[in-house]
């Protein structure tokens, strides 16, 4: 239920402008290529509703989704429309037994990772007397989702599989990508190639957001950008070029003395060796704040980095704010602890997680106001 700004405790705010920069950045590295919007798991956490019109408006046209329901809630979107888009969407984990009819109601293409997806995809497009557009996607390394080498070779094999198929996109998915010196990238590249010789006339996508900074080679007809739309690093060996999207500020809730032989939090994990004074912020893991932060996270007050003391509970972090002026840590002030200093790639590091982890995690409690929406 949405609450009152005033009685927000803690603030998650989306800068819609950043993003739509994002995508017209990667979209300008893609040199000519169609730059599509992976948007799944409600873009990242950061509210499908409200990302998908924004791009749109900045003239993205190809979206993709992970599971039948999202592409549902997608469509439904783009329908709601003023005017409406005729929207592009694609479902990464293909359609399962059953739901074929759903995918053509909604009209959603599949991503056909396995031979029983294609044949059953064929098996309806026939059934229903006119071709149906889909996507193949080729395993060229990951093991994960997709046709392997073999499959692939046996579908070109027997072409009569796929007359009923209207190939609109022939796809893979790399696994270092953001590691460009990998020697993975240029394997699944030679073998990605070799792949789609077999269907040279359609389309073809290899790159994810970090893939599209590989260079020319890799680019073919698409994009698929993802997590750096929403101003994660896509080069995490070089300086983010991408503009921030998130930021999180928490209000003070309580400030204490403390002195030793005191000790903070759930298990008495921080003793303090000193006095001080400790701030409480009502943000804890369930609004998605990583336990794994406890005694290592940060946050800031103005500029002045304070460490995380103490165990994250469910609610509650407390920072130390000893060597702050007392006058900026009183209840009611704010702590930044997303954007700005705090970018949310170091945060997960600290975490030992990735920033993709802590994005998609971050909770419902926190009011979110969206800015740089277009006109």
């Amino acid at each position: 239920m949405p609450r009152p700004s005033s009685h927000a405790d803690s603030v998650l705010t989306i800068d819609l402008g950043a993003v739509v920069a994002n995508y017209r950045a990667l979209r300008d590295r893609l040199s000519g290529a169609e730059c599509a919007a992976v948007v799944k798991a409600d873009a990242y956490g950061l509210g499908a509703a409200r990302v998908a019109p924004e791009l749109a408006s900045a003239g993205c046209r190809t979206y993709f989704v992970a599971t039948l329901d999202e592409g549902i809630v997608l469509r439904s979107i783009f329908d709601g429309l003023q005017p409406a888009g005729e929207a592009q969407l694609f479902v990464l984990n293909g359609a399962n037994p059953g739901t074929e009819e759903e995918f053509y109601e909604h009209r959603l293409i599949p991503v056909l990772n396995s031979e029983p997806q294609v044949d059953a995809w064929a098996t309806v497009a026939r059934r229903r007397g006119a071709p149906s557009a889909a996507a193949l996607h080729l395993d060229t390394g990951m093991a994960r989702l997709g046709l392997s080498p073999s499959e692939a070779d046996a579908l070109a094999s027997e072409p009569d599989r796929l007359a009923a198929i209207d190939l609109v996109l022939v796809m893979s998915h790399l696994a270092c990508a953001d590691q460009p010196d990998h020697a993975m990238n240029r394997q699944q590249l030679t073998r990605f190639r070799r792949l789609r010789d077999a269907w040279p006339s359609t389309p073809a996508s290899l790159v994810n957001s970090s893939g599209i900074f590989l260079g020319g080679d890799y680019l073919f007809d698409m994009g698929r950008a993802g997590v750096a739309l929403y101003g994660i690093n896509p080069q995490p060996d070089q300086t983010n070029s991408m503009a921030q999207v998130i930021h999180i500020k928490g209000k003070i809730i309580q400030v204490r003395d403390v002195d030793s032989p005191m000790t903070v939090g759930y298990g008495a994990t921080h003793p303090v060796a000193r006095p001080g004074r400790i701030a409480t912020v009502p943000v804890g893991y369930a609004d998605g704040w990583p336990r794994a932060l406890s005694n290592r996270g940060f946050a800031y007050v103005g500029d002045i980095r304070v460490p995380l003391v103490g165990r994250v509970s469910m609610d509650l972090i407390t920072l130390d704010v000893t060597d702050v002026p007392p006058h900026l840590v009183q209840p009611g002030c704010e702590v930044e602890l997303l954007g700005g200093h705090a970018a949310i790639d170091e945060v997960a590091k600290v975490a030992d997680t990735i920033a993709y982890e802590l994005l998609t995690r971050l909770g419902q409690r926190y009011e979110r106001v969206y800015v740089g929406i277009s006109a």
